[in-house]
C-alpha cells in the first residue's frame, strides 16, 4: 500500500514538473513568449542622399539627311558605323536635267544682260533727242515772243519736246523691265545651282551614321531619309525618377552611370538636364546624365543605372529605413514600452538608398525603435530586445 501512494507521489511530481517545463517552454521559446525584436537608437548624423534610375543611352542631336526634292539616289558613300566630318559627302542624287537647265539658265542671263545695255543705250539715244528737243522749244518761244518766227512754229517745237519726253519715258520703262528680267533670270539661276548643289547630301555635323536607309537607284521623296547620323559628342543617358526623389535634383550634379554592358564599371557623369514635364502616369520625371569622358563603342538605346548624388543632410535625425512601417496608411515606427510593443507616429523626410531615413518630428534623438522582429508585431504584443553589441 505505502509503494503504491509513493508511486502516485512520484508520478504526480513528474507530471507537475512536466506541466511546469511545458509552461516555461510556452511562455520563454513557444507560443507565448514574447518576440525577439532588435532595437536601434536614433541619432544625429550626415545624411547622404542619393536618387536611382533607370534609363537608356540616346543621342541628344541626331540628324535625318534627305533629299529636298524628289529625286532618285545615284550614289551611297557611306555605311552604318561609319565616323564622318562636318560637310562630308554622304550620298548623291541623279541631277536628271538639272544641268542642262542650269545651262539654259546661264544662256537667258546672258540674253538678258545684253538687252539691258540695247535698252540703256536706247534710253540715253531718246534722252539726248529730248534734251535737243527741249532747248529748240525753248529757243522758239522766245523767237515768238519777239515776234521772230510764228507762234505756230514755236508749238510744233513744243509738241516734238512732249513727244521726245514720252519717248524718254518709254524708253526708260523698257530699260528697267529689262533689269527685273535679268534679276528674274538671276535668281531662276541661283535657285537651279542651289538645287543642283542640294543633290550632294552632306553631314551637317562630325559624328557616326547610324543607318543607311537607301541604295543607289531607289526614288526618294522630299523630306525623306537617305542616311540617320547622330554628333557622337551628344550621347546621354535619359533616366527616369521617382518625382519623390528627382525633386531636390539640380542640374551639375554627379552622377553614376553603370551600363548594362559594363556594371561593374561605373562610369562618372552630371545632371545636364531635368525636364520640365513629369509622367503623371508613371510618377517619375525624366533626368538626362552626360558622361564626364564618354567610353567608345556605346549602344544606342542600351539600359543603364543611374544613382545622382544629391546634397548632404548635416545633423540629421537617422533610423534605419527598416524601422519606419505603415499601419493604416500612417506612417511610424515600433518602440518598446514596458515590455510591450507600441506603433508611434512619426513624420520622415529624406531616404537613402543604403537603408536610412531623415525623422522630421515624432522622435528624439536615442529613443529606440525595433528594426526587426521574430514575428508580426502588433499593438501590446509582448516582445525582449536585443541591441547590438
Amino acid at each position: 500500500m505505502l509503494a503504491i501512494d509513493r508511486k502516485r507521489v512520484l508520478f504526480a511530481a513528474a507530471a507537475i514538473a512536466l506541466v511546469a517545463a511545458a509552461a516555461t517552454f510556452a511562455l520563454t521559446k513557444g507560443p507565448f513568449a514574447p518576440l525577439e525584436v532588435g532595437v536601434v537608437a536614433a541619432k544625429r548624423a550626415t545624411l547622404r542622399q542619393s536618387a536611382f534610375g533607370i534609363g537608356t543611352l540616346e543621342a541628344r542631336l541626331a540628324y535625318a539627311v534627305g533629299p529636298t526634292q524628289a529625286a532618285r539616289v545615284l550614289k551611297v558613300h557611306v555605311d552604318h558605323g561609319d565616323v564622318v566630318k562636318a560637310g562630308a559627302v554622304l550620298a548623291e542624287l541623279d541631277p536628271v536635267d538639272l544641268a542642262d537647265r542650269l545651262a539654259g539658265g546661264e544662256s537667258a542671263l546672258a540674253r538678258s544682260r545684253e538687252s539691258v545695255r540695247a535698252a540703256d543705250a536706247q534710253a540715253r539715244e531718246v534722252a539726248s533727242r529730248h534734251q535737243v528737243a527741249l532747248a529748240n522749244a525753248r529757243r522758239y518761244g522766245e523767237l515768238a515772243q519777239k515776234g521772230f518766227v510764228s507762234r505756230e512754229l514755236a508749238d510744233n517745237r513744243q509738241n516734238e519736246a512732249q513727244v521726245t519726253r514720252a519717248a524718254s519715258d518709254a524708253a526708260q520703262a523698257s530699260l528697267a523691265a529689262a533689269r527685273h528680267d535679268v534679276e528674274r533670270l538671276a535668281r531662276e539661276r541661283d535657285a537651279l545651282a542651289k538645287q543642283l548643289g542640294n543633290l550632294k547630301l552632306l553631314a551637317p555635323v562630325a559624328g557616326v551614321v547610324i543607318t543607311r536607309l537607301a541604295e543607289p537607284g531607289t526614288t526618294m521623296v522630299a523630306g525623306q531619309a537617305v542616311i540617320r547620323m547622330i554628333d557622337s559628342a551628344s550621347i546621354w543617358v535619359r533616366t527616369r525618377m521617382d518625382q519623390a526623389r528627382a525633386g531636390e535634383i539640380r542640374v551639375g550634379d554627379t552622377a553614376q552611370v553603370a551600363l548594362r554592358s559594363r556594371p561593374g564599371t561605373p562610369l562618372p557623369g552630371r545632371v545636364a538636364r531635368i525636364d520640365i514635364q513629369s509622367d503623371a502616369v508613371t510618377e517619375e520625371r525624366v533626368v538626362n546624365i552626360d558622361f564626364v569622358a564618354p567610353p567608345p563603342q556605346l549602344s544606342l538605346g542600351e539600359l543603364a543605372e543611374v544613382t545622382v548624388a544629391q546634397q548632404p543632410l548635416v545633423d540629421a535625425l537617422v533610423i534605419p529605413s527598416a524601422a519606419v512601417k505603415s499601419v493604416n496608411r500612417e506612417k511610424g515606427v515600433w518602440r518598446i514600452d514596458g515590455g510591450r510593443a507600441r506603433f508611434h507616429a512619426v513624420r520622415i523626410g529624406a531616404q537613402t538608398l543604403s537603408g536610412e531615413s531623415q525623422v522630421l518630428e515624432g522622435l528624439a534623438p536615442g529613443d529606440e525603435v525595433i528594426v526587426h522582429s521574430s514575428g508580426q508585431l502588433k499593438q501590446d504584443a509582448r516582445v525582449r530586445a536585443s541591441r547590438p553589441e
